[in-house]
């Protein structure tokens, strides 16, 4: 006869307690083995006495460190790089005790002097009445994946510095020359300060490409964006290609008189150069034509205007000849 299902029940026999216990001792070693032979670091921390109750094994290889000298938060503490430990402590100290779960990154002290990126994911386990009863977690290495983002953040910094460099001269280009300028406008504005711009152009340059061919010419430009650097005062004066054969100069804190000095600087080097020009109208070397401009910026809107004015000017000394410079209606 076949038993009911309370029978069936009442008649089970139940292992005996020393089974149960044996089983559940197995299942822990199986636990505690999974944990021990993964890269990432398991570790507990009482809460109520700050201490490890537990760190794998694995702290060792990764920073020297004896498993068994991880006593105290203060160990933790410890063995994070001056740089981040202040931050790294207090956020995580704040997030345990708002019962928040939460991750770190830090470099974590080696044992031989060294740092390793340590990425620290924390659970904050709590009590039946809701406090914090311990924080359970795992290190992992990310050591590689910083490396990683540092070459990544470099490459990127590469890019950019290539975007805002001109590709045959090596200088600024126009879109450099755009953020420096606005800068440069607004900084003049806020200060009350006078700001002065140099346009310069190379005379004859189509004359110069003609006779000489469009790699001379390519070369000739390379020539004279550094020389045009030697005229440059200090880390504040800013030099850019404007643009074929054009290159602009912005002086900030620089009055009239003190640019057109830039200005005849900028004569003098091209001429002690001595580029030879043979179709030139202007002489047997190369030469520039300058427009020059100086204000007190007033308002945002009037920088184009600035610029439209400068460029004006140069033309004007193209018509009076070239080799010289405007730095006044004329």
């Amino acid at each position: 006869m076949v038993a009911s299902g309370w029978e069936y029940q009442a008649t089970r026999r139940e292992p005996p307690m020393s089974e149960t216990i044996e089983k559940l001792e197995e299942e822990g070693m199986v636990y505690k083995t999974l944990l021990e032979s993964t890269k990432a670091i398991p570790w507990r921390i009482q809460w109520d006495t700050l201490s490890f109750s537990y760190i794998g094994p694995q702290i060792e290889e990764l920073l020297g460190w004896a498993p068994d000298s991880w006593v105290s938060v203060q160990d933790w503490a410890d063995r994070i790089h001056p740089e981040d430990r202040d931050w790294a402590v207090n956020f995580c100290v704040a997030q345990s005790k708002a019962g928040v779960d939460h991750e770190a990154d830090y470099r974590a002290l080696c044992k031989d002097g060294g740092y390793v990126w340590i990425r620290d994911v924390v659970h904050v386990v709590r009590k039946a009445d809701g406090s914090v009863d311990a924080l359970v977690g795992f290190m992992f290495d990310i050591s590689e994946r910083k490396r990683t983002e540092q070459r990544l953040l470099e490459l990127q910094r590469e890019l950019e510095t290539l975007s805002f460099k001109d590709g045959l001269t090596g200088i600024a280009n126009r879109r450099r020359f755009d953020t420096v300028f606005q800068e440069e406008w607004d900084g003049a504005r806020r200060s009350g300060r006078p700001l002065s711009l140099l346009v310069l152009d190379i005379d004859y340059f189509k004359q110069y490409n003609d006779h000489y061919g469009h790699v001379q010419g390519d070369y000739c430009l390379k020539v004279v964006a550094k020389t045009l650097e030697k005229a440059i005062r200090g880390p504040r004066d800013f030099l850019a290609r404007f643009g074929g054969e054009e290159f602009v100069l912005v002086l900030p804190d620089t009055d009239a008189a003190t640019a057109a000095q830039v200005a005849e600087r900028c004569h003098e080097l091209i001429r002690t150069e001595w580029i030879p020009h043979e179709r030139s109208l202007a002489g047997m070397a190369l030469t520039l034509s300058i427009g020059a401009g100086t204000v007190v910026p007033m308002a945002l809107d009037e920088r184009q205007a600035f610029l439209e004015l400068v460029d004006r000017r140069l033309y004007s000394a193209k018509l009076r000849g070239r080799n010289t410079t405007v730095s006044g209606e004329q």
